[in-house]
């Protein structure tokens, strides 16, 4: 087969890709690692979910193997020097998240803001309800300028929120700065002056644990956090004392390692620490933009000939990494396939 499909695109995207090639859909063999050997050791190209690891091994069993591709972000499920090695290439639909993502953070600090919401719909009396405050007037600092950053940044400003921003790979002195009309400070500055933070950095394993007991100790009291990066910036046991010791009043992250926070973990069991399971790409706007841009590339990677001006790249990763990237997509979906956009109707729930 040319391409294995084992998570789904909306309907209308994969029947465009039918119509191009020979398309099998196949998610049972997500949990079936003999079978998924099998099947793959003739396909060309291969749309995978996030637990489906691609390594060396994987590789040796699909020998015709052009393209892996995936509708989620995620970096530790492909060992992309392998992949690298025998010009397979890494596809992601990265910018399709991007502004679900943000949208997601700007909910989660309204919530955060807001803690007592969940009190009055249980039906408490207001005396009963911890007051909260707005977002208005008070300061957000953004911790790593990936893309979501660039969304979410003039959607705080439009809500009269002061903006700061530190990332360590960009020197303070950088154009973005001003193109996102974000002020620059430092690391420390940042955890210091800022109401909440809204983490977005892009993970090297040298930022393992970097965000640490020193870094967490210039916390502004009673921070709050939202967080879509990866879980493995944290040092857990910094984390976990700042969330018990008032530094950091509640924090929310997506996607989060599952033995993140698991029995035997010092973040364990701690009620002002908030996990959810990757609900920031979770739409439907996302799920539609993530397949046809999947399925666009995966045409133009089998038939090269029949997309015009085709680039060659074997991976995707580093051009959205850059912190030059703007989302072009997210204000009108139709403007990259005006004709798909009533797919969302067909995939409600």
């Amino acid at each position: 087969m040319e391409v294995l499909l084992l998570d789904p695109l909306v309907p209308e995207a994969l029947a465009w890709l039918q119509e191009r090639h020979e398309v099998s859909f196949m998610p049972e063999l997500a949990d079936d690692l003999v079978a998924l050997r099998k099947c793959t050791y003739k396909t060309r190209a291969i749309v995978l979910p996030p637990h489906v690891v691609v390594s060396s091994e994987f590789l040796d069993f699909a020998p015709k193997l052009e393209l892996v591709a995936r509708m989620q972000i995620s970096s530790d499920n492909t060992d992309l020097d392998a992949c690298a090695r025998r010009n397979v290439r890494v596809l992601q639909a990265r910018s399709a998240t991007v502004r679900s993502n943000a949208e997601y953070v700007l909910y989660g600090l309204l919530m955060l803001y807001r803690r007592g919401m969940v009190s009055a719909l249980l039906g408490r009396k207001i005396s009963q309800v911890r007051m909260g405050r707005e977002l208005s007037g008070s300061t957000v600092g953004l911790l790593g300028l990936a893309p979501v950053a660039h969304t979410l940044a003039p959607m705080l400003r439009s809500l009269g929120v002061r903006v700061l921003g530190y990332d360590p790979a960009v020197h303070h002195a950088s154009d973005i700065w001003d193109k996102l009309k974000v002020e620059p400070v430092s690391q420390y500055d940042l955890m210091a002056h800022s109401d909440a933070i809204s983490l977005q950095m892009v993970y090297a394993s040298r930022f393992r644990g970097w965000i640490n007991e020193r870094l967490l100790n210039h916390c502004k009291p009673g921070q709050l956090w939202v967080g879509v990066s990866r879980s493995a910036l944290f040092d857990a046991e910094a984390l976990a004392l700042a969330l018990c010791d008032g530094r950091i009043d509640a924090c929310l992250l997506d996607g989060a390692n599952p033995q993140f926070a698991a029995e035997g973990t010092p973040l364990h069991g701690i009620p002002n620490l908030h996990l959810t399971p990757r609900l920031g790409s979770h739409t439907r706007e996302a799920k539609l933009r993530a397949s046809w841009y999947l399925a666009h590339r995966i045409h133009e990677t089998l038939s090269p000939e029949a997309v015009p001006h085709h680039e060659n790249r074997l991976s995707d990763f580093s051009v959205l990494d850059n912190v030059d990237y703007q989302d072009t997509t997210s204000s009108d979906p139709q403007a990259v396939s005006p004709s798909q956009w009533s797919s969302i109707a067909m995939h409600r729930g």
